[in-house]
């Protein structure tokens, strides 16, 4: 399939910054479109990649902004909302309606192609607000039929430099001298963004996976317990865990809510009830996962020193004794 141009929507934070690189690579010209261009600094030295300040949710905007355009992919996705039933109001917005509205501007400009990122686990029946609304927006993409011809891609927590997810647990460990831990026998199977990118550069060159709905993960199943253990030992800073039962968890994500950007809240904490694990291979077209124990030491080890040796201990096979 021919790619020249290709709009990324939601393309400023952590993957659209890695998927725009990939398609810079490959001599793809990206348009990012965002609320402020100051957030978007990390996106401008990158070639072939171009920021514009506009309002996604106009739909007039929106329809602009595809003029041209080979395909669309869409990286918009929020983790906290104002509660509703089936879900709140900003997931809403966010995971329903903006999607409905990518479909009907991808007709009016014409535009042939549409990449949908959703996540792990989305369901109509899933315990949190943010996975229902998740399953809310696929059905939004799935209802165009092959106009937009769609993908959608349910990636598994990302992990990659820049993180908010393994940086925020090396954070809190070098913070705490105990973590205390909602969800933490919760099953993750992380994916690293790069090989996300890759899928989503894949899917916009390959016709076989128009009309798919795959998932992203990494070779490797975890619980949150684990994951955390790891990254407070890479990081230098080894820290006791406690558990926490689902009562004090909840009261943990409720206090947590009350900050300005709140790290945690109780939609997260009913998320976790679902295990966020692949049901079937972790990545299409054969790809083999990048392993988290081989990437994150090049990051996290950037702050901490010791995080080569501990990685390199990991693999050896040796233990103390």
């Amino acid at each position: 399939m021919k790619m020249e141009r290709v709009v990324l929507i939601g393309g400023s934070g952590f993957v659209g910054r890695v998927i725009a690189n990939r398609l810079s690579l490959s001599g793809i010209s990206v348009l990012v479109p965002t609320r402020r261009r100051s957030r978007a600094g990390a996106l401008l030295p990158i070639p072939t990649v171009d920021v514009e300040e506009a309002d996604i949710h106009d739909p007039a905007t929106l329809t602009r902004l595809l003029a041209g355009a080979d395909a669309v992919v869409n990286l918009v996705g929020i983790l906290h909302s104002r509660s509703g039933s089936p879900y709140g109001a900003d997931f809403a917005r966010a995971h329903v309606e903006l999607p409905r509205k990518i479909v009907a501007a991808c007709r009016a400009a014409s535009v042939p192609r549409l990449i949908h990122i959703s996540a792990l686990g989305a369901s109509a029946n899933a315990p949190s607000e943010y996975l229902r609304s998740k399953a809310a927006g696929e059905d939004a993409v799935r209802a165009a039929g092959d106009d937009p011809a769609w993908t959608i891609l349910r990636p598994s927590v990302m992990f990659g430099r820049e993180d908010n997810f393994l940086n925020l647990f090396a954070r809190l460990a070098g913070l705490f001298p105990v973590l205390p831990l909602a969800g933490a026998h919760a099953r993750f199977q992380p994916v690293c963004v790069e090989d996300v990118a890759e899928v989503v550069w894949r899917c916009l060159l390959d016709a076989t996976s128009i009309g798919q709905t795959w998932e992203l993960a990494g070779p490797t199943v975890y619980t949150l317990r684990q994951l955390v253990e790891y990254v407070s030992e890479l990081s230098g800073h080894p820290r006791p865990i406690i558990a926490l039962p689902q009562g004090l968890a909840m009261l943990q994500a409720r206090l947590m809510e009350l900050a300005p950007q709140p790290m945690m809240s109780r939609d997260n904490v009913r998320s976790m009830r679902v295990d966020n694990v692949a049901s079937g291979a972790p990545l299409p077209f054969g790809m083999i996962p990048a392993a988290l124990e081989v990437v994150a030491p090049t990051y996290i080890g950037d702050s901490f020193p010791r995080a080569r040796y501990y990685a390199m201990r990991s693999r050896s096979g040796h233990h103390d004794g």
